[in-house]
C-alpha cells in the first residue's frame, strides 16, 4: 500500500473527560495515528473535501444523544473527496488513487472517524464511487438525508406505488430527508402533500414540487381512532412517534409508509387494524448498513432525478468552523433543506 500518511491536518474531535462524560467538540491538529477510531483495517485514505449536516450530527456534536460509540472520535456521518491512498482490498474493489468517492453509513461518524476532518480512513467496502454527474460537493448536497429519502421512495415504488394511485405525504418536509423526498416524488409524477410545522416554508416546499401543504398538527396528535379515514396512497415519514401512528391509520388499502426517522419520538402506539383490515405496509428504511448494490442504485437515482437548480434551492454551504451553531439549529428544527459542510474552512 502506498504511504497513506498525510501531514497533520485539522479535525473536529470529541472526547470523554476523566469523569467519562462526553466533552465539547474541539478542533485539533491530528494525524491518522492519533485516534483509535479510524478503522485499523481501513485501507482507503480519502482527502475529504465536503461533508454535510444531518440530525445525527447535531446529536453527536452537542452530546444530546448517545450517538457516539467510541472516543476520541471525529463526528460527521458523511464524507466525499478524492482517494489519497489505497491498499489491497481497495484495489481489488476497483478503487484507485485520484478517484472521487463518497462514504455514508457503516458507523462512520458514530463508531469510526467521520467526515469532519480534512482526511479520513475507511474500509473499501464502505466506498461508493461518485456517480456520473456528481462531484463531491453535489454528493454532499444530498448526503445521508438525500440517500435515505431515495431509499424511502424506492421502497414505496417496490411495494407498488405508482403515479396516479393517490396522494403521497412527506412528513418533516422542510428538513433534509423531507426536502429531497418531496423533490424525488414530484419528479416521478406523484401528487405530493408536504407536512410541516413551519408554514413560512410553504413557498419553498411548493418550489420543490409539493401540491399541498399540511400543518403538522393534522398528524402530530396521533390517530383520532384505530382506523381513520383513508387519505394517503403512501408516505415518507422522518418524524415517527404519534405522527407515524396517524399515518398508518390514514393510509389507504394496500398503501405503504416508509419510516426513516424519529425526530418526533421513537415509540409507536398503534393497533393491528391498518395492517389486517387495509393491508397497509410499514417499510423500515436502513441507510446505515444498506447493501452495496442497493446503495449504488440509490445514488444513481439521486444523480439523475433531481434537477440541479432544484437541488441548489434546497442547499446551503457553510464552513466546518460553524458546526457548533449548525448542530444547535438542526436539533431546534430551524435548518431548511440540506447543509453542505466545507471541511477546509
Amino acid at each position: 500500500m502506498p504511504d497513506p500518511t498525510p501531514p497533520p491536518f485539522r479535525a473536529l474531535v470529541v472526547a470523554r473527560g476523566a469523569d467519562g462524560v462526553q466533552g465539547p467538540a474541539t478542533f485539533r491538529s491530528v494525524t491518522l495515528a492519533d485516534l483509535p477510531t479510524w478503522p485499523e483495517d481501513g485501507d482507503v485514505v480519502v482527502d475529504i473535501g465536503y461533508s454535510s449536516l444531518n440530525y445525527k450530527d447535531g446529536l453527536a456534536v452537542t452530546g444530546r444523544g448517545p450517538i457516539l460509540r467510541r472516543f476520541p472520535i471525529v463526528p460527521g456521518i458523511d464524507l466525499a473527496g478524492t482517494v489519497r491512498a489505497v491498499g489491497a482490498a481497495g484495489a481489488a474493489a476497483g478503487i484507485a488513487v485520484g478517484d472521487g468517492v463518497l462514504v455514508t453509513g457503516w458507523g462512520v461518524g458514530e463508531s469510526f472517524g467521520g467526515g469532519y476532518a480534512e482526511v479520513g480512513r475507511v474500509r473499501a467496502g464502505w466506498v461508493v464511487p461518485l456517480p456520473d454527474g456528481l462531484d463531491a460537493r453535489t454528493a454532499m448536497a444530498f448526503g445521508t438525508a438525500g440517500f435515505t429519502a431515495a431509499l424511502a421512495v424506492m421502497a414505496l415504488e417496490d411495494h407498488g406505488l405508482r403515479p396516479g394511485d393517490g396522494d403521497v405525504v412527506v412528513t418533516g418536509a422542510a428538513g433534509g430527508v423531507g426536502s429531497v423526498a418531496v423533490a424525488l416524488l414530484a419528479a416521478a409524477g406523484h401528487r405530493v402533500l408536504a407536512s410541516t410545522g413551519r408554514p413560512e416554508e410553504a413557498e419553498y416546499l411548493r418550489s420543490l414540487g409539493a401540491a399541498e401543504i399540511i400543518d403538522r398538527s393534522v398528524l402530530g396528535g396521533g390517530p383520532a381512532q384505530a382506523l381513520d379515514k383513508a387519505r394517503f396512497a403512501g408516505a415518507v415519514d422522518s418524524v415517527g412517534g404519534a405522527t407515524l401512528a396517524a399515518l398508518l391509520a390514514q393510509t389507504a388499502a394496500h398503501g405503504a409508509v416508509a419510516a426513516c426517522g424519529l425526530a418526533g419520538g421513537s415509540e409507536l402506539h398503534t393497533t393491528v387494524f391498518p395492517f389486517i383490515l387495509r393491508g397497509v405496509a410499514l417499510l423500515g428504511i436502513d441507510s446505515n448498513t444498506c447493501p452495496a448494490p442497493r446503495r449504488r442504485a440509490a445514488w444513481d437515482r439521486l444523480a439523475g432525478a433531481v434537477p440541479r437548480p432544484l437541488l441548489a434551492a434546497m442547499t446551503t454551504e457553510r464552513p466546518l468552523s460553524e458546526i457548533g451553531a449548525l448542530a444547535e439549529g438542526i436539533l431546534a428544527g430551524t435548518v431548511r433543506g440540506r447543509v453542505v459542510i466545507d471541511v477546509k474552512r
